[in-house]
This record gives C-alpha cells, sequence and structure tokens, in this order.
C-alpha cells in the first residue's frame, strides 16, 4: 500500500512540474485548423463529384436500356414521349409481348387534343382492327378451334388491346372486329374507356354476326353533335358509323377569331374479297358511304367541315376501292406523312394486315378529306370505278381491249355494242345476276354514263375511253380561285394537315409482318392531325 501511495505521489508531482513548465501549442493549434479545414472542404466535396458521376452514370445507363428496348424483338414498348408535342415518333419495333410495365416511365399530356409546342392543337386518331376472338384461329390443323372457346385467352389479349390504347390515348379510336355479342368483354372496353374519359357507340354487324365496330371519342378533346348508323343489308352484313363532333378547345383561325372546329368521322370494315367478284359489293359499300356523307353534309350545310374515314377497307393501294377514294379527294394520312405516291413502286412499302391465308398488305387507313379538295361528281368517279372492275374482270379472262370489244359486242353484227348485250357480258363476269351483284339500276347508271352522245349503243371510241379510263382525268390539287365560279363566294376555314402517321409492330412500316405479334392480325395505325387555315368556296355540294 506503501508503494501505491508513493506511486501517486510521484504522478503528482510530474503533473505538477508539466502544468508549471508547459510547452510551446501555437504551431499545433494551426496544424489542427488546416486539417479540420481540409477535412471539412473534402466532406462538402467529395459527395458532390460522387452524386454528379453516378447521376452521369445512371442517365447514360438509362438511355442504353431505353435503345434496347426500342431496338428489341421481343416488346412493343410505344414511347410516344411528346407525341402531340414533336413531329417525330419514337423509333419503336415488334410485337407487343406482353405488358406496359415500364410505360409510366414516360410523361404525358393528359388531354387527348393537346397543344403543341408552336400553341396549335392537334387531333390524334387510330383505327385498330382488333381480331374478334370468334375469328382467331388457334389451331391452323384445325380451323374450328377459336379463341372465344377459352375465355383466359380472349380476355387477357383484349385487355393488353386497351392497356395500348388507353396508353395511346388518341382523341379518336375507332376499332373494328369488335366482339359485341359477349357482354363480358364489352362490359370491360365501356368500364375501361369511360374510365379514361371516352364516350364509346357500338354497332353490331347485321344477322347476327357476332362482332361490329366501337368508336370512342375523347370528352376532353371533342363533344358529339350527332351519330348516325348505316346498315348496308349486303352479302357481307357490313355497317359504318358516322359520328359528327366538335372540338371543345378553340381553333384559331386569325388573332381575332376562333372556332369549335367540326369535323366528320367514319369508322367502317368492307367485305373481305374472298375473289374478285366480291370487289363490286367492296366498291359498292363505299359508294353508299359517301353518298349518306354528301347527303349528311348536304342536309346540315357542312360544306367546310373535314372528313375522317377510319377502318378496315380489305384492299390495298392498287385496288378500285383506294383509286375510288382518291377520286374523291381523299388522302391517306399515313401515306401522305411518309411522302408515299400512288405508283405502283411504293404500292407496297407498308403492310397492316396479316390474313388467314399468310398474306401480307396494307388495308388499313385513315383518310383525311379538307373541305377545299378537289373531287369529281360522286357517280361519275362510282361509274369509272365500277367500269374499273369490269375491266379487271375482262382481263382476269385473258381479253385484250380488240377482244373485250368483241365480247361485249356478242353476236351483233354492227361495230356496237348494244344494252342488251352489255348486260349479258356483265352477266358472264359475275357481276349481276347474283345477290351481291350491281342492281338493274346501278347497270343503268353505268350505260347512261358510258353511252356519251344517247343514241342507245357504245360505239368503239366510247368503249375505248372507258377502257383507257379517259372520260374524265383525276386531280389531285386544291380548289383554287380560278377554278370557282365568280358567283361562289369564298372565306377563310379550317382544315387539316397530316403532321405524323404510324404503325404498330414497327416493322410493318417495312413491308415486314414479325412472327411474334399476337396483338391481332392486323397493325394499329395512329395518325395526328394539325389545324391548317383555308380558303373554300361555299358551293353546295
Amino acid at each position: 500500500m506503501n508503494q501505491e501511495i508513493a506511486h501517486h505521489h510521484h504522478r503528482r508531482l510530474n503533473s505538477v512540474h508539466n502544468n508549471n513548465n508547459p510547452r510551446p501549442r501555437a504551431k499545433s493549434n494551426i496544424n489542427r485548423r488546416t486539417t479540420l479545414f481540409k477535412t471539412f472542404l473534402f466532406c462538402i466535396f467529395l459527395p458532390l463529384i460522387i452524386s454528379s458521376f453516378f447521376l452521369y452514370y445512371l442517365n447514360k445507363n438509362n438511355n442504353n436500356n431505353n435503345i434496347n428496348h426500342c431496338s428489341g424483338e421481343d416488346s412493343e414498348m410505344v414511347m410516344l414521349t411528346g407525341f402531340y408535342n414533336s413531329p417525330d415518333i419514337a423509333n419503336v419495333r415488334s410485337g407487343e409481348n406482353e405488358s406496359l410495365h415500364f410505360k409510366r416511365t414516360f410523361s404525358w399530356n393528359k388531354k387527348a387534343c393537346v397543344s403543341s409546342t408552336i400553341g396549335e392543337p392537334s387531333v390524334s386518331c387510330t383505327t385498330f382492327n382488333i381480331l374478334a376472338p370468334i375469328y382467331k384461329r388457334l389451331d391452323q390443323q384445325n380451323q374450328n378451334v377459336r379463341e372465344s372457346d377459352f375465355r383466359a385467352f380472349w380476355f387477357a389479349r383484349n385487355e393488353r388491346i386497351v392497356d395500348w390504347l388507353l396508353y395511346d390515348r388518341s382523341s379518336v379510336i375507332c376499332l373494328q372486329e369488335f366482339w359485341v355479342e359477349n357482354q363480358e368483354l364489352v362490359h370491360m372496353y365501356e368500364e375501361r374507356l369511360a374510365a379514361a374519359g371516352y364516350d364509346t357507340f357500338q354497332l353490331a354487324r347485321t344477322n347476327n354476326r357476332g362482332d361490329g365496330l366501337l368508336t370512342a371519342i375523347h370528352k376532353e378533346s371533342f363533344r358529339v353533335l350527332n351519330y348516325r348508323e348505316l346498315l348496308f343489308n349486303d352479302f357481307g352484313d357490313r355497317v359504318a358509323q358516322l359520328l359528327h363532333i366538335q372540338s371543345i378547345v378553340p381553333f384559331s383561325i386569325n388573332k381575332n377569331y376562333s372556332i369549335e372546329q367540326e369535323i366528320i368521322v367514319v369508322n367502317t370494315h368492307l367485305l373481305f374479297p374472298h375473289d374478285s367478284s366480291l370487289s363490286i359489293v367492296r366498291l359498292h359499300q363505299v359508294y353508299q358511304i359517301l353518298q349518306y356523307l354528301e347527303k349528311y353534309l348536304r342536309e346540315y350545310k357542312l360544306y367546310q367541315t373535314p372528313v375522317i374515314l377510319c377502318g378496315d377497307w380489305n384492299g390495298s393501294k392498287r385496288g378500285h376501292v383506294y383509286k375510288f377514294l382518291r377520286s374523291q379527294g381523299f388522302l391517306s394520312s399515313y401515306d401522305i406523312a411518309h411522302e408515299y405516291t400512288d405508283s405502283d413502286a411504293d404500292a407496297h412499302k407498308w403492310v397492316s394486315h396479316r390474313n388467314h391465308r399468310g398474306n401480307i398488305c396494307g388495308v388499313d387507313f385513315i383518310w383525311l378529306r379538307n373541305p377545299n379538295k378537289y373531287r369529281k361528281p360522286l357517280k361519275i368517279s362510282w361509274a369509272e370505278a365500277a367500269f374499273g372492275i369490269i375491266k379487271y374482270q375482262l382481263q382476269k379472262a385473258s381479253l385484250a381491249e380488240n377482244d373485250a370489244f368483241a365480247f361485249l359486242r356478242a353476236e351483233n353484227n354492227g361495230n356496237y355494242i348494244t344494252y342488251s348485250a352489255f348486260c349479258d357480258a356483265l352477266r358472264q363476269v359475275n357481276l349481276t345476276g347474283l345477290s351481291h351483284g350491281l342492281s338493274f339500276q346501278e347497270t343503268k347508271d353505268l350505260w347512261v354514263q358510258a353511252d356519251t352522245d344517247g343514241n342507245g349503243v357504245l360505239d368503239y371510241e366510247e368503249f375505248k375511253r372507258i377502257w383507257d379510263s379517259t372520260w374524265s382525268k383525276h386531280k389531285d390539287e386544291d380548289c383554287s380561285l380560278e377554278e370557282s365560279n365568280e358567283n361562289i363566294e369564298e372565306e377563310e376555314t379550317m382544315g387539316f394537315a397530316v403532321k405524323n402517321a404510324v404503325l404498330f409492330p414497327r416493322e410493318a412500316e417495312k413491308g415486314i409482318w414479325p412472327e411474334n405479334y399476337s396483338l391481332s392480325d392486323h397493325a394499329r395505325l395512329t395518325a395526328v392531325f394539325t389545324p391548317v387555315r383555308l380558303r373554300c368556296s361555299q358551293q353546295p355540294l
């Protein structure tokens, strides 16, 4: 214990000695402050440097992932960033498998009719044949096995279809082969579209065919002023919808004047041409639509109203329906957007359908006609198109021009064609005499159009004019002041320009049908229109 006391006393003395003789500390304090300052700077700026580097790496990695998603063959990720606010739409490819798990990565303006970067509203329109489950074949060896027998299959596929429609969020949606007889599917579409702000209109094909049409109008874009149904009651039990809509957001004509633009929208699905004799049926269906449209525009004095026709037209750019609509001033929005012409060279640049025979072709169109667009009288266009089908049927029978004239002339000794011989020839090529052929009145109207001098017979010159289609030259231009009658007033009105148009899956834009695409046997076509000012006459239809 004495040792512990002694040791403690020794430590205390040393402590006193040290306190009485302190060492200099100024330099130590300076070094310590410098170290603290360096530590402070290190703690502040190093995290900033690391964060900047991390953000750069993360952004670069995300961009690479987006590129990989866009170019991959396993996903139809539709990156429509700024779809309405940019003239460009992302180049997205391939099949829809199977979800939209990262779609919310991209920002959307929630309005379907949205102002572009220059303050102009845009109108978007989607047409899509969604392949009714009653027609979707699941086994090529057994054609009777259809998707409609398997609820899990058709319900999941149609839910994905609605997912994409709501993601696109077009102002106008036109669907074909909508399975109207299945109430569960109908309810699912109506409920989800209504929740997203759409008014829906559905129309079944006649004779209980099971499928039909559905048109949806976004309420933030348009109000529906009128809705009409057109039943063809023909061989194919086809139908059409006509909607007269008005924009919610006014379109500006000039600095002092804006209008709530009215548009006519038509949705239809024409007959599939199982053989060439049915081409006349499809042509007649279009003729009925245009007759009804002309009557409606005249009834409501809508001489300055743009018209948009949507649907599955079951005919390509080389077909008679295409040429008929072109002669009536309609433009294919997709072809305009991609600067394709009516030439044969551009006829197969894109496809939108692979049919049950395995053939691929472009049959889905969104047609636009502005009020100032030149168009022939409807009866003349119809006659030209019908004579085009007659010519095709005669050529199919290996008849050249001289042989065709002889065939139509029949046993007549004169160098002319009589009306009875004309009717008999049409019957031989299956264009009359059938339930789906030309009616008596239609045949008579064609004869009147062909017999230009009205002498009751067709001579060779009149026949040649029909054969060569030289009786009325096609124009593809806008009406000008010089073409208008001096007594007809012109005023400024609104029309539309095609801003862009895209097909999904994107391979379809290159004329390729991807094997891994299973959403439908048709591609989805979306067009975006921007308003333009036009000068248009008030000439009645």
